[in-house]
């Protein structure tokens, strides 16, 4: 079907674009594979559908949908609540059964987890890397950043309106820049952009290690999950966003604050970049 369409040439001449459809058994609404994106009440409950995902990685469309209702009284249906959930790439986390591979043959393929029982003893060792929804007043954007699992440190970030497995390599190619080196291990959950055949191949090519959450597993990766709570509650949720280029200027100035500026707790009270470059530290106003 996606080479019949591709045949389909809206500038020609000679056929309508009806008369090609026809002739190629393609159907003309099916042309146009653009995502839809929800109207303004609908960001609205996005935005909800979030915080409480932020708040409840484990709720489900049916506890969603009530709290929706206590707490915004908003109804909505069940349906409609995994229907939003799936345009933000969201979903409620639980241990599942393994009845499913990621994906057939080579296109897809699923690694170990390799930090387990390991102990990080220095920058660069292991580099950990997701991506998350981003609520804006009008519209949506996807953030990925890339972290240094020993230091906490933010090596890069990359915004996207689509998700994508080019903005991530966007990423890690500008982590690798800022580094000057790659990680021996680099870690991300089994969605489809860490499993597809360009994430793995770039890493592979670089003579990376590649490993993965078990499935179900966000604790695998729960420093970059703190990471997603700690720039909602202190910068995206406090503020509305014409475009992206607005929100692009904001999380430039939260990132600068968090590696250079604030001391992190679990670092003893260093601030992340002094942890992970005290040869270069940096300074950046508030």
């Amino acid at each position: 079907m996606k080479e019949r369409k591709a045949m389909v040439e809206p500038e020609s001449s000679q056929l309508s674009i009806r008369r090609q459809c026809q002739l190629l058994s393609v159907n003309r609404t099916r042309l146009n594979s653009k995502q839809r994106v929800p109207n303004g009440t609908n960001m609205e409950v996005c935005r909800w559908i979030d915080e409480i995902h932020l708040e409840a990685p484990a709720f489900g469309t049916r506890k969603i949908r009530e709290l929706l209702k206590l707490e915004h009284d908003f109804k909505i249906s069940r349906w409609k609540v995994r229907k939003l959930m799936r345009f933000m790439g969201v979903e409620a986390i639980y241990r599942r059964p393994r009845t499913a591979l990621p994906g057939k043959g080579e296109q897809h393929k699923v690694y170990p987890y390799l930090p387990r029982d390991r102990e990080v003893s220095a920058p660069d060792e292991v580099w950990c890397t997701d991506f998350t929804y981003l609520p804006m007043g009008r519209g949506f954007a996807y953030l990925a950043a890339v972290m240094d699992w020993k230091t906490r440190a933010v090596l890069s970030w990359k915004l996207s309106n689509t998700m994508e497995t080019r903005f991530c390599l966007e990423a890690y190619d500008e982590a690798v820049k800022v580094a000057g080196r790659v990680p021996d291990i680099f870690n991300t959950d089994q969605g489809c952009q860490f499993t597809s055949k360009d994430w793995r191949e770039r890493l592979e090519g670089d003579g990376v290690k590649i490993s993965m959450d078990g499935k179900g597993c966000w604790r695998d990766n729960v420093f970059i999950e703190r990471l997603w709570r700690s720039v909602k509650y202190e910068e995206v949720y406090l503020n509305s966003y014409r475009d992206l280029a607005e929100l692009e200027k904001a999380l430039e100035r939260w990132f600068g604050r968090y590696n250079f500026w604030r001391p992190h707790d679990t670092l003893g009270g260093i601030r992340p970049w002094d942890a992970y470059r005290p040869e270069a530290r940096a300074k950046i106003g508030a």
